[in-house]
């Protein structure tokens, strides 16, 4: 124990070490990777390439994948021009650069405040995350204000200006675009590819609807759309634009088609109002799904039930911007609060991984025969991006699951609703859970064929797992009364076949195939005790009483398989004493309060990890020296010593702040050195939110019923 304690404290020692990188601003709570600008959902998602120190200025914001987004912006102040957004250049014209003082993120917005000269400028790039109202929450459009202040106690005369290129439009920039623009009490921009591709994709940008950039037309509000240098060089020389448009419709990288705002703020001395803008991208249909007798049905955004018109939609989404920051600060502060009760580094983690959990997942409805919307039919679609496409993966799902649970669970529930929908109409032929909805986002078309990539212990006992936390988290028992046959059919697959599992994949199919995986046998046990549960829920006492036993029995059996022969760690797979690896499933256990397992396999592995961390954190197990962030996180909450529950959670930390990459937020990193590995921007930083789920955390959530 001394010997465990010395090392804990000389690895804690390094955390307080100093963070790499070259940034020259005070950033709160720390310099990410990638900080998010316009996050909403898998086709609205903004990015600026932070790396080790790269300001607002300092790089074209990307696309989750890394490419290009043109995004520029200016300001003239006194007629002298300040680039303040992305890296335009435009011959011919003097430009400086606005120097960045600061950075601070919170769960739904990032603010930078840049100084250009004798003014300072205030951006906020904010993307709402609005759980319990699901038109909000479903509307894929993001703000961004800029509001100006002298910074030398004089006035000032300002104007500012902002565009965006067609690169929002594709994946590929030899494509023709076509756009528009319409004018009156909104001024909006409208750009689409000539050339659709119903739920098509290209580089992981649909290839279908449209991007839209608007502003209120206030007084001094101008526009224009054309050639970027052409388009940029009239506003440097004027500090207005023409409110003329380009017609010479073109491929995205032919004379680079831009569509611009400037907005004359006249003189300026105490902080200006904010100019609010909207970027958004809005396709309908969204979702193709499959149905009974292999149909398929197009699905749309939720928000379309009360918009008849993108126009009307972004209308009311730029007139309702101060009552939105306002909800979105309450979220922030609250998220915050609840957060900081665990620590400060673990609140910090969690408001990087909000947006990006959120905007892998859209809200959809069907219509009804008559053309109108089925509002009783929502379903919730969640993208993997970065690593296979697929639609719903469930063992994406899970370790995103907290993210549902803390802000709505009822989210879960209409995530968790297609593959049951689909399951219960026996279409797929595997007596195990299927492991996605679909090879291809945004086709939801299922597997008829049962050749989806095969995790049956994984899945079967993650769709048990998250359906009890579910009921457990709302009292709503209506998806366990529905599937409770699709349930108990997954659960006596798991009574044949997770104590001892075969050689199989796990949710971490990249480390490869393994037999008698340790963890994957909790998953299963956990899961097959969650169905004892879940009988019990219903009133069939003697099926939960007859699955409680066979999980004494297993678990019992499991602590001999899986305990290494000294007794001092559980195994990675049975026998091989000389491996361990993050016991993270147990997490469920606790979450569920079924105490499947003793206190004392808790207390084991705690000890066992207090002297086994890396520089940045616990390996995912002995075969590689990588983890990943969201079980790092997961085991944080099932240890039963507070150190080693802070030890891991401040390697999280250490390496989101590490300035090593410049990728959103990615999942699967080094422990040895904090680089990161193949993933990035994936949904399943929800994980990170695991230990504000648990029974003892102090706080209910935020959703608001």
């Amino acid at each position: 124990m001394t010997c465990a304690r010395a090392l804990l404290v000389a690895w804690c020692s390094l955390l307080l070490g100093p963070v790499l990188g070259a940034v020259t601003w005070t950033a709160t709570p720390f310099n990410p990777a990638a900080v998010p600008l316009a996050v909403r959902s898998p086709y609205l998602s903004a990015w600026l390439p932070q790396g080790a120190g790269t300001a607002l200025n300092g790089a074209w914001p990307t696309f989750w994948t890394g490419s290009i987004l043109g995004w520029a912006g200016y300001v003239k102040v006194d007629d002298v021009t300040y680039n303040w957004l992305g890296v335009p250049a435009v011959a011919g014209t003097t430009t400086s650069k606005a120097s960045q003082k600061s950075l601070k993120f919170t769960s739904t917005q990032s603010t930078f405040v840049l100084s250009a000269g004798p003014v300072d400028l205030t951006v906020n790039f904010l993307s709402p995350v609005e759980p319990t109202d699901f038109v909000n929450q479903s509307l894929p459009l993001s703000y961004y204000t800029i509001s100006v202040a002298s910074n030398d106690g004089s006035a000032h005369n300002v104007q500012l200006y902002t565009d965006i290129s067609a690169e929002w439009v594709t994946g590929d920039n030899s494509l023709t675009a076509n756009w528009t623009t319409t004018t009156g009490d909104v001024l909006t921009h409208q750009a689409q590819l000539a050339s659709q591709s119903q739920y098509g994709e290209v580089n992981d940008h649909i290839q279908q609807g449209a991007v839209y950039h608007s502003t209120l037309n206030v007084a001094g509000a101008t526009w224009q759309t054309g050639e970027d240098v052409v388009v940029r060089a009239q506003f440097i020389n004027n500090g207005k634009l023409a409110n003329s448009q380009d017609t010479a419709f073109r491929a995205v990288s032919d004379r680079w088609p831009v569509f611009a705002f400037a907005h004359d703020l006249g003189s300026v001395s105490s902080a200006s109002v904010p100019i609010v803008f909207s970027v958004g991208h809005v396709r309908d249909p969204a979702i193709q799904y499959i149905v009974a007798n292999n149909g398929r049905q197009n699905r749309s955004l939720f928000f379309w039930t009360c918009f008849s018109t993108v126009t009307d939609a972004i209308s009311t989404f730029l007139n309702d911007y101060s009552k939105a920051v306002a909800r979105a600060n309450a979220f922030d502060a609250k998220v915050d609060s609840d957060a900081t009760k665990i620590s400060a580094d673990y609140a910090s983690v969690v408001a990087l991984s909000i947006r990006q959990g959120f905007a892998a997942t859209e809200i959809t409805v069907s219509r009804n025969g008559d053309g109108g919307f089925n509002t009783s039919d929502v379903l919730m679609f969640m993208k993997e991006i970065s690593s296979d496409g697929n639609v719903n993966t469930v063992d994406v799902v899970f370790p995103a699951w907290p993210l549902f649970l803390y802000t709505n669970p009822t989210l879960g529930k209409h995530l968790l609703l297609p593959l049951f929908e689909y399951q219960a109409t026996g279409q797929y032929p595997n007596k195990w859970s299927v492991h996605d909805m679909g090879a291809s986002y945004p086709k939801a078309i299922g597997h008829n064929d049962g050749k989806d990539e095969p995790m049956p212990v994984e899945e079967s006992g993650n769709m048990l797992i998250m359906t009890l936390s579910h009921a457990q988290k709302t009292n709503d028992l209506s998806l366990i009364q529905t599937y409770f046959n699709l349930l108990d059919q997954w659960t006596q697959f798991l009574i044949s076949d997770s104590l001892i599992p075969a050689n199989q994949i796990s949710t971490d199919d990249f480390a490869g195939s393994l037999a008698n995986q340790t963890n994957l046998a909790i998953k299963g046990i956990v899961g097959i005790k969650a169905m004892a549960e879940i009988a019990s829920l219903v009133g069939d006492d003697e099926r939960s009483s007859n699955y409680s036993s066979i999980v004494a029995s297993y678990v019992q059996q499991w602590q001999g398989f899986a305990t290494a022969s000294d007794g001092s760690h559980l195994t990675l797979s049975y026998g091989n004493s000389s491996s361990w690896g993050l016991s993270y499933n147990l997490f469920a256990d606790k979450l569920l309060g079924t105490k499947a397992f003793p206190n004392s396999v808790f207390d084991l592995q705690t000890q066992w990890y207090s002297s086994h961390a890396n520089e940045f954190g616990v390996p995912l197990d002995t075969r590689h020296t990588y983890t990943k962030s969201d079980w790092e996180i997961w085991t944080a909450g099932l240890v039963t010593s507070t150190a080693v529950r802070d030890l891991l959670i401040s390697s999280v930390r250490k390496y989101a702040a590490d300035g090593k990459s410049s990728q959103p937020f990615g999942d699967w990193y080094e422990t040895t050195d904090g680089s990161v590995e193949g993933f990035r921007a994936r949904p399943v930083v929800g994980g990170h939110l695991a230990l504000l789920t648990l029974p003892s955390a102090a706080k209910s959530g935020v959703a608001q019923e």
